[in-house]
């Protein structure tokens, strides 16, 4: 089933220039997996199969967190 999802990953550091690292590390794994996405002010859309996508969404918390991200807040939206 195809779908599509929004995920906004919200590292909680102290430095804006963590912030960007993080977040720039998050969007190249998504670019990494092939799948159409689109690269938003506050979100970034992927499109593709449902249950890649989950799989994805996974893995952009897991990127994040050895980027260096003690925690996180991590919204979707599908």
């Amino acid at each position: 089933m195809n779908a599509s999802v929004a995920i906004q990953v919200l590292p909680s550091v102290t430095s804006d220039d963590e912030v960007i690292r993080i977040v720039d590390e998050v969007i190249d794994y998504i670019k990494s997996t092939g799948l159409n996405y689109y690269v938003g002010p506050f979100e970034t859309t992927i499109e593709g199969d449902y249950d890649q996508l989950m799989d994805i969404v996974k893995e952009c918390q897991h990127v994040a967190a050895r980027a260096g991200c003690p925690a996180m807040s991590t919204y979707v939206k599908i």
